[in-house]
């Protein structure tokens, strides 16, 4: 095999069969990255080893796909062999694990009629729940872990735009908005509860509007306790943000939520984003549930906000 250039940046992308490895790898490719899907760990030893600069080749980030299938897989050995070579500072290499709830991938496997790669003769869940504890040493030892239960194909896309499509030690920053009615963001760092704050769905008046519109600013804005924690909330973040990117982080996700995901998280995210900004950050905003149907089931039909809260708190620990 000849010397390649030493690439600028280089990743390796694993996870679970199914989390999504192919769309990442594509959209890397889209954005200027070198791919090697599933390259043998022999020749992985010998591309890891090629001194920097040999090759005389274009210096490209290069991204390598590594699962289960990979001949020769190891996770174990590949974490001790990747571990070694990030000590010497000249190789700069991070390591993308892909996870993905079981129920989730079982639910994908059954609709494209796909059988798991370590279990064609069994049942999916048994090849699932193999492939996890095989894959456990990579997903402790990952730099960036992205969960995509939650997540389909366009948004993964944006999501690996956003974290490996730049430059610089300046952490991605994403603000979002959520409802507690359908699950806490899996790929949150920092988690907010907005609940303690007065609620626009019980004024029949506000509730079909949303937090982007002025009625529902101000009436979120007009609780007593209002100023004084999102001061709090924003001092804090000004505060940790640069933390972060002294430790190395590449992408920070800063979740709000209120039991619907439509008024006051959605409000609270945006006035938080635009503080940011204004303390020199870039924020990106994502609304995550303002475009589903209302959950009157939860937030309606007279039942009071604790019963909500409750009944949210279920469906949570339902999902996990």
């Amino acid at each position: 095999m000849p010397a390649l250039a030493h690439p600028q940046r280089l990743l390796l992308v694993t996870g679970l069969s199914g989390a999504g490895k192919s769309t990442v790898l594509r959209t890397l490719e889209d954005v200027g990255w070198e791919v090697v899907d599933n390259l043998p760990l022999s020749l992985l030893n010998h591309l890891l080893a090629t001194p920097p600069g040999s090759g005389g080749g274009e210096q490209r980030p290069l991204a390598i796909g590594l699962d289960t299938r990979t001949r020769g897989f190891d996770a174990e050995r590949i974490v001790r062999q990747v571990k070694k070579l990030a000590s010497d500072d000249r190789y700069p290499v991070e390591l993308l694990y892909l996870d993905c709830a079981g129920t989730e991938l079982l639910r994908r496997y059954s609709e494209t009629r796909r059988r798991h790669p370590l279990a064609p003769d069994r049942p999916a869940t048994d090849g699932i729940a193999e492939e996890r504890e095989l894959m456990a040493p990579l997903r402790r030892w990952a730099d960036h872990v992205i969960d995509t239960t939650d997540t389909d194909s366009n948004a993964l896309r944006q999501a690996i735009r956003t974290r490996f499509a730049g430059g610089g030690d300046i952490p991605h920053l994403s603000v979002v908005s959520f409802g507690f009615a359908r699950s806490v963001p899996r790929n949150a760092d920092l988690v907010f509860d907005m609940r303690f704050l007065r609620n626009p769905h019980w004024d029949e008046a506000l509730r079909p509007l949303t937090g982007t519109d002025a009625a529902v600013r101000d009436y979120v804005a007009a609780d007593e306790a209002y100023d004084s924690a999102l001061a709090k909330i924003e001092d804090l973040l000004v505060t940790l943000l640069p933390r972060y990117r002294a430790e190395g982080k590449s992408y920070v996700t800063v979740a709000f939520g209120c039991t619907g995901g439509r008024h006051r998280s959605v409000h609270v995210a945006e006035r938080v984003a635009a503080r940011l900004r204004e303390a020199g950050f870039s924020p990106t905003v994502e609304h995550r549930d303002l475009a589903l149907p209302p959950r009157d089931q939860l937030e309606g039909g007279g039942e009071t906000e604790m019963a909500a809260r409750g009944r949210a708190a279920e469906l949570s620990k339902v999902s996990e």
